[in-house]
């Protein structure tokens, strides 16, 4: 009995001193791996850790985060419209983590199960400039390290307010979630940001509200598909103190997924508007779905064309995509808007669209092949109300009334247009296209 205690004494003691420094190692391993890993997935990001500080019970630790790609810096210039941002400010991520005995210490407790964790982290922000200022970043981000690799992190940011050169941006209490695993290359996130204003003495923009979701996962082509969903609550925009436009609400889902090697997915999307000059309030109603994308060649497609950079030639991207170009197309693929609604004062412009690309022999397939291949309907439907006040702004429109391309059904103007096999046919004349102008 005494030396089977003696035994466990000597095990606890062991733990005692060596599983601080252990676990310490794991957690700032992992949140290393993380940290390089978001980067990598990012694109043109490099992070080094400085300063790693470890401890029994606690450590501390830097992260630096630049951008080193001269691509991403293109496309960040192409935004700001100049060719001479100049040196880029380096995030700086200053980590305290609290990693207790043992990794079940940091035990956390999950819909009434208990999860074994490395530790917990607490997180602050700051901006280095490039003549070496350093500007503290408000709120911080509270992380949770599990054993399988995993980083479940909440950035809180409380309200405040920032003032820079005469302008201004405050905000109201805000967080978000996100999750990230090294391992299986998942990431999560929602959040909600509240009452946020930018102004600087001309021009003045608000938001309400805004909140988002999305649950993506790699797939083997390179690329991810999972949901994602983002909804603004209102957003308006006033230059020399006269509304300049706005948005009064917005929701779009979306979401993609890959089953058999082809791609599907969809986006809905639902916007009111503010009143704009001459149309007054917009609203919008878009349903688009797509179908039956080889995946291999979409990946392969997305590839060449982030190599290429923000401002690629098109000569030599059609000769870099071309053959996964076909292979998409030969595969068969379906493009939909089931519904595309724009509703003015004046009455709904309403629109239903199918694309659609048989599967042929990509062996054989030819680009005079889409006319034989290639699906198309168009269903639109035109107030006749709203159509005087187009031809009124543009007379020309009067052209498709001419020409049959619209026809009026009661107090509305409709086009019905159908392809197929070469032969076009809207509202029951058919036009045939002539294939030989295409070889």
């Amino acid at each position: 009995m005494k030396k089977g205690i003696i035994v466990l004494l000597v095990a606890l003691a062991l733990v005692v001193l060596i599983s601080p420094g252990l676990i310490g190692r794991m957690a700032e391993k992992s949140v290393d791996e993380n940290l390089n890993w978001a980067a990598q997935e990012s694109g043109g990001l490099a992070v080094t850790s400085e300063n790693f500080s470890r401890g029994w019970f606690s450590s501390e630790g830097q992260h630096r985060i630049k951008i080193n790609d001269e691509k991403v810096k293109a496309a960040l210039g192409a935004v700001a419209q100049t060719d001479d941002l100049g040196p880029f400010p380096v995030l700086i991520v200053n980590t305290h983590l609290d990693h207790g005995l043992i990794a079940v210490s940091s035990l956390a407790r999950d819909k009434g199960s208990l999860t074994p964790g490395l530790g917990n982290a607490v997180s602050t922000l700051s901006i280095e400039l490039p003549d070496g200022e350093t500007v503290e970043l408000p709120g911080s981000i509270y992380s949770k390290i599990a054993l399988s690799g995993e980083l479940q992190s909440k950035y809180v940011l409380p309200a405040g307010s920032f003032e820079e050169d005469g302008g201004t941006l405050s905000w109201g209490d805000s967080d978000i979630d996100f999750s990230t695993n090294p391992n299986n290359g998942k990431v999560t996130a929602a959040g909600r940001i509240s009452k946020l204003k930018a102004e600087d003495g001309l021009e003045l923009v608000e938001i309400a509200g805004l909140t988002f979701s999305a649950n993506q996962a790699p797939t083997q082509y390179g690329f991810s598909t999972g949901d994602a969903s983002v909804a603004l609550d209102g957003m308006s925009v006033t230059s020399n103190g006269m509304q300049a436009g706005g948005i009064k609400s917005m929701k779009v889902d979306a979401s993609t997924k890959v089953k058999d090697g082809k791609l599907s997915g969809y986006t809905r999307l639902k916007l009111d508007s503010e009143a704009l000059p001459q149309f007054g309030e917009v609203s919008v109603v878009a349903d688009v779905n797509m179908a039956g994308a080889d995946a291999a060649a979409v990946g392969a497609i997305r590839a060449a064309l982030e190599a290429q950079g923000p401002d690629p030639d098109p000569q030599q991207m059609m000769a870099l995509v071309g053959d996964d170009l076909k292979r998409l197309l030969a595969g068969g693929v379906e493009l939909r808007f089931d519904q595309l609604d724009v509703t003015l004062p004046k009455g709904t412009v309403k629109t239903k669209l199918d694309f659609k690309v048989r599967q042929d022999d990509d062996a054989t397939f030819e680009w005079t092949s889409l006319l034989l291949t290639t699906e198309a309907s168009a269903d639109i439907s035109i107030p006749q109300e709203l159509l005087d006040m187009m031809l009124q702004m543009n007379p020309q429109v009067g052209a498709a009334v001419g020409m049959g391309f619209l026809k009026q059904n009661g107090d509305v103007y409709e086009m019905q247009a159908r392809y197929a096999k070469g032969l076009l046919n809207i509202n029951g004349t058919p036009m045939p296209i002539p294939l030989g102008m295409f070889q």
